[in-house]
C-alpha cells in the first residue's frame, strides 16, 4: 500500500486521527511525529484535541432534538489533558471505580457531572461517592442496594440512583467487551428491577432517577441498541406504574464502533436515527457514556524499531512497545494499523511486529505488509486512543509510556514517562514482621 497516497482505507483512518503524510514526514494534528519521538522518546502515547473535539461535536449536535447529557467513559482513556479537553466541552464523566472518581475530580469535573457506574463497588468507593457528592450512582444489585443503603444512612447523606438494566441483548463484537446479554457480571436482571426500583424510591435518602443499560462496545449495527431501549420503555413503564416518579434520565451507555481497518464506523446520525424516536416517547433526558468513539481515533502509539530476524519462514520486526504498552492487539486479537514515521520507499514484504516482552503473544500485528523496516527507524500505530495507555502494565520491569497532548499545532507532555525506581518504590527488601 502507498503510504505516501494514503489511498484506500488508510485515507480514512489518517483523516479520522488528523494524520498527514507530508515532504517531512508524518504530521498529528499539525504537529511533526518524528521531533517528538526524538524529545520525548519511545514508547509514546499522542492524543489529537481537535479530533476529540470533532468528535464530541458530531455527537452532541446528532442528540440535539432532544435534551441529553454526553458522560465520557473515563475508563476509555483517564489521562487528566484528555479529561480536562472533555471538561471544557461541557461533558460529565463516567467512572467504575473510586480511581476514576479521584481523577475526574483532579480534573475539575463538577461532582454532579460524575455518573458511578461499575459493577463491583467497594463501600470504601460507595462513602467516598456519597462524601464527594457525586451526581448519580448506578446499582448492580440488591445487595449493591443494600451496601449504599447502610453507608448512606450512616452519613446522613441523600443521593440519586441509577439501576444498570441488563437487556438481555447480543452485540455484534468481541466476547470480552459483549455485556448486554444474559448469564454475564453487568446489570440487574429484568425480572429483578422494579423490586429494586421499588426498595430506592422507599428509602428517604434515596431518588430513583435513571433507568441505564450499556450492551458492550466497538458496535457498528445500531440496531442492538434499538432492541435494547425498546425493552426499557416497557420497564419504564411498569415503574412509573407502581408509583415511582422520580425517573428523570434514560441512560442508554455507550460503545459506538469506529474504524480500525476497512469497518463503517456507527456514525451519530445512523445511531440517533435508530434511538431517539423511542426516547423521545419517555420525556426524560437522553444520557450516552461513550469512550471509545470520542478518543479512539484520536490517539495514536509510537515506536522504534530495535531489530529485525527471520525464523521458522516468517520475519520478524521486533520495536521497543510491547503487550505491556498496548495489550489489545494480544488480548482481543484487535487490529491496529502501522505506518512509518519517515517514508523510506524501500520495497515492502509481509512480516509480524512484535515488542519485547518475555511472551510468544507478544505483539502488535502478524501477517502485516510494511516497507523494509530497518533499526532505528519509527512506526505509528493508529487507534490507540482508547484502551490503549490505561490497559498498560509494568510486566517484565518495563515503565509505561509518556503520553503527550497535541491541540493545535502545539503538543505538551502530559504524562512523564515513568521510571525503573518507581516501580519498586512502595516495596521493601526488609519486611517488617507483623505477629
Amino acid at each position: 500500500m502507498d503510504d505516501g497516497a494514503a489511498t484506500g482505507f488508510r485515507a480514512a483512518l489518517f483523516a479520522d486521527a488528523g494524520l498527514e503524510r507530508r515532504r517531512h514526514g508524518l504530521h498529528f494534528g499539525g504537529v511533526r511525529l518524528s521531533e517528538v519521538a526524538k524529545r520525548v522518546g519511545t514508547p509514546v502515547y499522542l492524543y489529537n484535541a481537535d479530533v476529540i473535539r470533532r468528535q464530541y461535536r458530531a455527537l452532541d449536535e446528532a442528540l440535539a432534538p432532544v435534551p441529553h447529557r454526553i458522560c465520557f467513559a473515563v475508563k476509555a482513556n483517564s489521562n487528566l489533558g484528555v479529561l480536562r479537553v472533555f471538561r471544557d466541552l461541557g461533558a460529565g464523566a463516567d467512572i467504575v471505580s473510586g480511581g476514576e472518581m479521584a481523577r475526574a475530580l483532579a480534573a475539575g469535573y463538577p461532582a454532579e457531572r460524575i455518573v458511578f457506574s461499575g459493577v463491583g463497588k467497594s463501600p470504601e468507593e460507595l462513602e467516598a461517592a456519597l462524601a464527594a457528592g457525586v451526581g448519580h450512582i448506578h446499582l448492580e444489585s440488591s445487595d449493591e442496594l443494600e451496601k449504599l443503603t447502610v453507608i448512606a444512612d450512616r452519613m446522613g447523606r441523600s443521593t440519586a440512583i441509577g439501576i444498570r438494566v441488563n437487556p438481555d441483548v447480543t452485540a455484534e463484537t468481541h466476547p470480552y467487551i459483549a455485556t448486554g446479554q444474559g448469564g454475564i457480571k453487568f446489570g440487574v436482571p429484568f425480572d429483578q428491577v422494579l423490586p429494586l426500583a421499588k426498595a430506592v424510591h422507599a428509602h428517604p435518602r434515596l431518588r430513583l432517577d435513571s433507568i441505564a443499560m450499556h450492551i458492550g462496545s466497538q458496535i457498528l449495527d445500531p440496531a442492538p441498541y434499538r432492541e435494547g431501549v425498546s425493552r426499557l420503555l416497557g420497564l419504564i413503564t411498569e415503574i412509573r406504574a407502581a408509583g415511582v416518579d422520580s425517573l428523570r434520565n434514560l441512560d442508554i451507555g455507550g460503545g459506538l464502533g469506529i474504524r480500525y481497518k476497512d469497518e463503517i464506523p456507527l456514525e451519530p446520525a445512523r445511531f440517533v436515527a435508530a434511538v431517539l424516536p423511542l426516547a423521545k416517547e419517555t420525556g426524560l433526558t437522553l444520557v450516552l457514556e461513550p469512550g471509545r468513539y470520542l478518543v479512539g481515533s484520536a490517539g495514536i502509539l509510537l515506536t522504534t524499531v530495535l531489530s529485525r530476524k527471520h525464523s521458522g519462514g516468517k520475519d520478524l520486526v521486533l520495536v521497543d512497545a510491547g503487550m505491556n504498552d498496548l495489550v489489545r492487539p494480544s488480548h482481543y486479537m484487535a487490529y491496529h494499523d502501522i505506518v512509518e514515521l519517515e517514508a523510506a520507499n524501500r520495497p515492502e514484504s509481509v512480516v509480524d511486529v512484535v515488542g519485547p516482552v518475555c511472551e510468544t503473544g507478544d505483539f502488535l500485528a502478524r501477517d502485516r505488509t510494511l516497507p523494509g523496516l530497518k533499526a532505528g527507524e519509527r512506526l505509528a500505530v493508529l487507534g490507540a486512543g482508547a484502551y490503549g495507555f490505561v490497559m498498560a502494565s509494568t510486566y517484565n520491569g518495563r515503565p509505561r509510556p509518556a503520553e503527550v497532548l497535541v491541540d493545535g499545532g502545539r503538543w505538551a507532555v502530559v504524562r512523564e514517562r515513568e521510571t525503573v525506581a518507581s516501580l519498586f518504590a512502595g516495596e521493601s527488601a526488609e519486611p517488617r514482621w507483623q505477629l
